[in-house]
């Protein structure tokens, strides 16, 4: 993989001591006087940005931590790091990082949660509307979970519609229990394989990072405009009058290439469930610190097309599962 080195002591000087991310140019040493890594290479690759302590762990691969992934804007591009301590030094490398092929990644961004008053067929539950900011980018899964994918990690099928075909149909009958199950597994997994940095995991999106990956930069009620007939959402969920749900990415994704967002299962969501969103300006929200259920993204095979729109939200007790709710993960940094 290409990657870059740099040490910084602090906000204080520091020495490039490696190459650049390119790989494209000999080692070199230079002097910055912030704790972060010059990147030069292709824009709009994805980089792990990760970090040692010590200049002897650098050849350790579990030593790294990753603090984001930073998809290339410009180059060569100037990146600091925000976390750094006021002391202490740092190491750190900028690594391409190569997903797997059922991730799509999610650029940091501001929009407006929720909906507005005037929308049609909106609930209660839907406001107020909420200015969020999701400050670093995040993988997130094209499709929901299949049950293929799950009966690989966890050894068995909760499913009450099995798929006895490919696996193919996204697991359900799956409760927010087993869903952070499985994302503790595959990450346990994927560490030990050396395929994600030692602190990175898979989990359940936030609320705010789903509907902001379901939104993909829109403001309608549904990701591909208003549909005030819902005379298209067939062509992008399985919804309304279907008797299971189907096969995953079947349908129209959105512009960020995600599937089955508008319906096919419903979806778990990591945090607590709260009746009302919680209005003005909120940065990586995470929900409230304790509830009794968990919050559920609308839209499934059996939903009424108003369930289907981007801001629809309900909930479950964490421990209940039904046939028409499943989950998708996200990929992201833990805590550094």
């Amino acid at each position: 993989m290409k990657s870059a080195l740099a040490f910084a002591v602090g906000l204080g000087l520091g020495c490039v001591v490696g190459p650049w991310a390119s790989a494209q140019t000999p080692a070199g040493l230079g002097i910055q006087v912030y704790a972060g890594l010059s990147i030069t290479g292709a824009i709009g690759t994805v980089y792990s940005m990760e970090y040692v302590t010590d200049l002897a762990q650098t050849n350790t691969p579990s030593a790294w931590r990753c603090l984001e992934f930073l998809q290339l804007p410009v180059s060569p591009y100037l990146w600091a790091d925000k976390s750094a301590p006021a002391t202490g030094k740092r190491f750190y490398r900028a690594l391409e990082f190569t997903a797997p092929t059922n991730l799509v990644f999610i650029p940091p961004g501001t929009f407006r949660m929720g909906s507005p008053e005037d929308e049609v067929d909106r609930t209660d539950y839907e406001g107020p509307q909420t200015e969020v900011t999701i400050s670093r980018g995040f993988w997130m899964g094209m499709c929901e979970v299949t049950q293929k994918e799950y009966g690989a990690v966890t050894g068995f099928n909760p499913s009450y519609a099995p798929d006895t075909s490919n696996g193919d149909q996204p697991v359900e009958m799956v409760s927010w229990n087993g869903a952070t199950n499985y994302c503790a597994r595959l990450t346990q997994q994927e560490r030990a394989a050396g395929r994600i940095a030692t602190n990175a995991v898979y989990r359940l999106p936030t609320e705010a990072e789903w509907e902001y990956a379901c939104r993909a930069w829109t403001s309608t009620r549904f990701s591909y405009g208003d549909d005030p007939g819902y005379t298209n959402l067939h062509k992008y969920a399985y919804c309304s009058g279907s008797l299971w749900a189907g096969p995953v990415g079947k349908h129209l994704p959105n512009s960020w290439g995600l599937f089955d967002m508008h319906g096919n299962v419903s979806e778990w969501c990591q945090d607590w469930w709260l009746d009302r969103l919680p209005g003005g300006i909120a940065v990586d929200p995470q929900g409230p610190a304790t509830g009794s259920d968990r919050v559920i993204r609308r839209g499934s095979f059996h939903s009424v097309a108003s369930d289907c729109r981007s801001a629809a939200r309900t909930s479950l007790r964490p421990g209940a599962a039904w046939p028409d709710t499943g989950f998708r993960v996200v990929l992201a940094p833990g805590q550094p």
